[in-house]
């Protein structure tokens, strides 16, 4: 026998496919040929498949060797192939049938010593061998803590070559993982830390309540950061599969975490305003790689001093607001990835940003320049405008008491369960997800709590989209409200919060 097989996954995003790997021993000039669009690292795998196979003991035969790699027409990239590589070759010099080679997805890259290093992307390479009925997947043991949050696997972890020789052959084990560990939570920051700001609070909660996009305004030192920075301990934990689909996207990124990948937190990502696009939606040679929006995907994407940020880069955020996933196309083929975030901006009112209005020394030209960077449609995307006035006491006699995080946490849980409820047999999870013509039809309001939309429309304050955003607010308000149907106050307030501005 000079013929083997042996099974691999190639990763597009955070969706996976699984590659059969054949490795033909033939006669003609001794040398390496690898077939089936391998990128530049994989393409180099040929010598370290060799070298590790030699320094792990066993001979590497000195004949013409083809190894393929199956669907040919898909591009693979990545160096995971490389334990599924030499399993083939070795297998195929040997000559001996390898029952448990032909039913077993290896994952891992190998070192010129013979050891198997951890590689990215283990998870969704798990959960695609999952898809295609694969019951068996060999993983390097450093990754076997994110390889044990897949369920309905027998998962199995490899220090070395020789190891998974030998489990192969019948003759040693490999090891098992443990049990799940959480990932550590920390303590929120706490919203009664925030001075003052009744309005700002009144939207965070509302954002929180019904997943939508907030934008604050307001000078230095008014508490727009902390405010942000607080809508996580507001949101209730991720469930099962969106802590799943998270720690994927992570594990594509390099940045899940060897202790307690599987995190029910919601992430909080603040990027810096000099990120590049890449950094920001995604990007990179060859497919793609996730960007911040995909990593704060069911969670918080804070962009702090928004005006500063490029314009290109604000505006390369209108489509994952509204369709909730990222398409990025490359050299080596397109990528989707999750994107579904609620996205709060942070304004100061114009440029100079003195701590009281009656400071500013900004013409007011300059100050709707400042404030215009931020474009009508991005804008038209946010739904609730907080402007945050400057705090002018901090006495407790003066300062008026505020509820903690955990008393505005109740209602906001309460709120999102009331949602859910209602969304229920549509597959939407909060107010925000729910289209527009769903709103204006089936669960449609009657025309006299709808008339300040109209009359919005009908003076072009408002467009079509921001009166169905607005229409997702009122909802919102209702739930909070334990409601349940907005009424025309709610509308109100749901247009007031689309249309604040900064003083």
């Amino acid at each position: 026998m000079k013929l083997a097989r042996a099974w691999s996954v190639a990763l597009y995003g955070v969706d996976g496919r699984l590659v059969e790997i054949e490795a033909d021993i033939g006669i003609g000039l001794p040398g390496v040929h690898l077939v089936g669009l391998p990128d530049a690292a994989l393409h180099e795998s040929k010598d370290r498949v060799r070298s590790a196979v030699v320094n792990s003991g066993w001979d590497w035969p000195n004949r013409r060797i083809t190894l393929a790699l199956s669907p040919a027409t898909l591009r693979k990239a990545g160096s995971g192939f490389d334990l599924a590589l030499a399993c083939a070759v070795l297998a195929a010099a040997s000559g001996a049938p390898q029952p448990r080679l032909e039913h077993t997805v290896l994952i891992g890259e190998l070192a010129l010593d013979g050891r198997i290093r951890p590689v990215r992307g283990v998870l969704p390479c798990l959960l695609a061998a999952r898809r295609a009925g694969t019951r068996t997947v060999v993983v390097p043991v450093d990754t076997l803590a994110e390889a044990a949050v897949v369920e309905g696997l027998q998962v199995l972890g490899a220090s070395c070559l020789n190891d998974v020789l030998s489990w192969l052959a019948g003759d040693g084990a490999l090891a098992s993982p443990g049990p799940i560990v959480a990932a550590p939570v920390d303590q929120p920051p706490e919203l009664a830390d925030v001075v003052g700001q009744q309005v700002g609070r009144l939207a965070l909660e509302v954002a929180a309540a019904g997943g939508h996009h907030l934008l604050l305004v307001g000078p230095p030192g008014t508490g727009k950061t902390m405010l942000a920075q607080r809508l996580i301990g507001l949101l209730p934990p991720l469930r099962a599969d969106e802590a799943l689909q998270l720690a994927a996207i992570r594990s594509v990124a390099g940045q899940l975490p060897s202790t307690g990948p599987l995190s029910m937190v919601p992430p909080f990502v603040a990027p810096h305003h000099s990120s590049s696009v890449a950094a920001l939606v995604g990007g990179g040679s060859g497919l793609a790689k996730p960007g911040a929006v995909s990593l704060a995907h069911r969670g918080v994407l804070f962009m702090d001093e928004a005006p500063e940020f490029a314009p290109h880069l604000l505006e390369s955020l209108r489509t994952p607001l509204e369709e909730g996933e990222v398409r990025l196309a490359r050299t080596d083929g397109s990528v989707r990835y999750p994107a579904r975030f609620q996205l709060v901006l942070a304004a100061n009112p114009c440029p100079c940003a003195p701590a009281h209005d009656r400071d500013c020394v900004c013409p007011s030209t300059v100050r709707r320049r400042y404030l215009a960077r931020l474009s009508g449609p991005l804008l038209d995307r946010v739904d609730l405008r907080a402007a945050l006035e400057p705090v002018v006491a901090l006495s407790a006699v003066d300062v008026e008491p505020v509820e903690s995080t955990s008393t505005v946490r109740a209602r906001v849980v309460a709120a999102r369960a009331s949602a859910e409820a209602r969304w229920a047999e549509y597959g939407w999870r909060s107010n925000a997800e729910v289209p527009g013509p769903m709103l204006r039809g089936a669960f449609r309001l009657p025309r006299a709590v709808v008339w300040p939309l109209d009359e919005g429309l009908r003076r072009g304050q408002l467009t079509a989209r921001g009166a169905d955003r607005a229409l997702r607010v009122a909802w919102t308000l209702a739930d909070l409200a334990g409601r349940d149907r907005p009424d025309d106050s709610m509308v109100d307030q749901a247009i007031l919060f689309k249309e604040q501005r900064a003083a």
